[in-house]
């Protein structure tokens, strides 16, 4: 499972909120919500988000391995 728990710990540590993601740098409040509920977000997206907070994609996004077991 992809999980944006290191967005959020990145853009508390960046100055940023999103307020300013929305209003400054035009990501819309429906990314947002993807975010917060670990849905689909493409790669253009997440490219930007790394050059607008300066950070690796490592800092935004993390692979969670599925906990059920392998058929």
């Amino acid at each position: 499972m992809i999980d944006y728990k290191p967005f959020w710990e990145t853009l508390k540590r960046s100055g940023e909120t999103t307020y300013t993601l929305v209003t400054r740098h035009r990501i819309s409040s429906a990314t947002i919500d993807k975010l917060r509920k670990n849905k689909p977000v493409n790669t253009t997206t997440l490219d930007g988000l790394c050059g607008i907070l300066g950070c690796t994609l490592g800092d935004i996004v993390r692979y969670v391995p599925d906990e059920r077991e392998p058929e």
